[in-house]
């Protein structure tokens, strides 16, 4: 039996983690539920010096790393890596996991419902409703099928985005800082011509040196007037600066946020706008992708924990 670590946690408990790892012999700790700072991930690493660490959104500092005696693996709930230290752990020979495809249907689902949800005034209207406000001849929507949206990554969630939006009627671009690894069902373009030529951009791209404010002064000073900006992606992608200047300005009409860039205590500045529909980081989310999730990533430790290789490593060691 070995102690597997869970840093945090987004659900109301860890029974399904407790439960998978438990019947292969392990056991679990688990840290608080709101992710811990890297000082107090690293304590908790030094009191239990886990075999395998699950972590949700808790920074996975370098020094995390190197202290456990034997430390197999650093598996992921979720899919971006920004918040693990994944060079310092492919150096001490320990892998890097995620679950890549468990919330697939969901983030493309809340991406196509903020945009719906502003063409068709839905937000608007419901929080003037609740103000006393009713007046259906102010109303200035927009048909849907008239529209292009522009789609920033083409992963496995932008092309699900791309697929919906086209069923949709829509008129679909992509572009990605990558070739896509297989066939897009849309044309891919320039960067430019996504700025220039959408009704809606939607971010898909995770968080990298390079896409780090991918959405900058330059890029929105290129919008077609009017456009309306959606990140579901990773807050960082899009500089909040850039974006407050670009809606002050009436350059996009508006903006639909599941994430922000200095969460979980964005800038009021930004989320308190009437012109943005917010979110807190809620598009992975379902009762199916929550319970698939921590079934798979429990999974992955234990079978790590028994010597083989993780199916959906991140990092190539050996």
């Amino acid at each position: 039996m070995v102690t597997v670590l869970q840093t945090d946690f987004a659900w109301p408990d860890v029974s399904i983690e407790r439960k998978v790892l438990e019947a292969a012999g392990h056991a679990l700790v688990a840290g608080p539920s709101e992710p811990s700072p890297a000082e107090a991930v690293e304590a908790m690493v030094d009191e239990h010096n886990p075999a395998a660490i699950l972590t949700c959104w808790a920074q996975i500092s370098a020094a995390a790393i190197a202290r456990p005696s034997a430390l197999r693996i650093v598996q992921r709930l979720g899919v971006g890596l920004d918040n693990i230290a994944v060079d310092a752990a492919t150096a001490r020979g320990t892998w890097v996991a995620n679950v890549p495809d468990y919330c697939v249907e969901e983030v493309s689902d809340h991406a196509v419902a903020m945009a719906y949800a502003w063409f068709r005034g839905v937000v608007h209207f419901d929080r003037a409703v609740k103000t006393s406000e009713w007046d259906p001849s102010g109303a200035r929507l927009r048909r849907g099928a008239t529209m292009t949206a522009g789609i920033l990554g083409m992963g496995r969630i932008g092309r699900c985005t791309a697929r919906k939006l086209d069923a949709l009627g829509m008129t679909v671009l992509g572009h990605d800082i990558v070739a896509p690894p297989e066939s897009v069902p849309t044309q891919m373009v320039g960067l430019d011509r996504i700025a220039a030529e959408s009704d809606v951009i939607v971010v898909h791209l995770p968080l990298t040196n390079d896409t780090h404010h991918l959405v900058d002064a330059a890029f929105l000073a290129g919008v077609k007037p009017g456009a309306f900006l959606i990140n579901v992606s990773r807050g960082p992608v899009v500089d909040n600066d850039a974006l407050i200047e670009a809606l002050e300005a009436g350059r996009l009409a508006g903006a639909g946020l599941d994430v922000v860039e200095g969460e979980p205590s964005p800038p009021a500045a930004l989320v308190a706008r009437a012109d943005v529909i917010a979110t807190p980081h809620v598009a992975f989310s379902s009762d199916a992708s929550l319970a698939e999730l921590r079934q798979r990533g429990a999974e992955e430790v234990v079978r790590v924990l028994a010597g083989d290789v993780p199916v959906n490593a991140c990092n190539r060691i050996g």
